[in-house]
């Protein structure tokens, strides 16, 4: 099953998946558009609770859950408390909806989401070191190798 062939069938029962979640859920939008810096994201489904007074963002995987799902869903809550949630709203929940889980990658992936962590660049360089350029074959070394 892909993705938007699960989000049609949950969006088709909408009524009846918004009851399983409880009471006070409004239906924000599908494939919900957040713009992020130059790039566009799209969050699978999007509730507002009116009662616990928070978003809710649930993403969809139709594959057995992976460490990785924990940082895409942590960035969407972060970007809806940044940019939809008023001074007045509770902070935004989660839900990550799998195929399966390993309940214990799971714990290790989601234990501590609020670590220090950084993000840097790095440059790839045409230049080759003086002391390597002897180590290693030439362009058209391994070029004559090829052919």
């Amino acid at each position: 099953m892909k993705e938007v062939e699960l989000e049609d069938a949950l969006v088709q029962q909408i009524t009846k998946l918004l009851l399983e979640f409880g009471t006070g859920f409004a239906f924000m939008g599908r494939q919900y558009p957040i713009k992020v810096g130059n790039r566009d994201f799209y969050i699978d489904l999007l509730f507002y609770n009116v009662k616990l007074h928070c978003y809710f963002v649930v993403e969809l995987k139709t594959v057995d859950f992976e460490p990785e799902f924990a940082g895409k869903l942590s960035f969407y809550l972060s970007v809806i408390d940044g940019e939809l949630k008023a001074p007045t709203d509770n902070p935004t929940i989660g839900l990550l909806l799998c195929k399966g889980k390993d309940r214990m990658v799971a714990e290790y992936a989601l234990q501590d989401v609020n670590k220090p962590m950084g993000v840097s660049e790095y440059k790839l360089s045409n230049q080759i070191a003086k002391e390597l350029r002897d180590k290693i074959p030439s362009i058209e070394d391994i070029e004559k190798r090829l052919n």
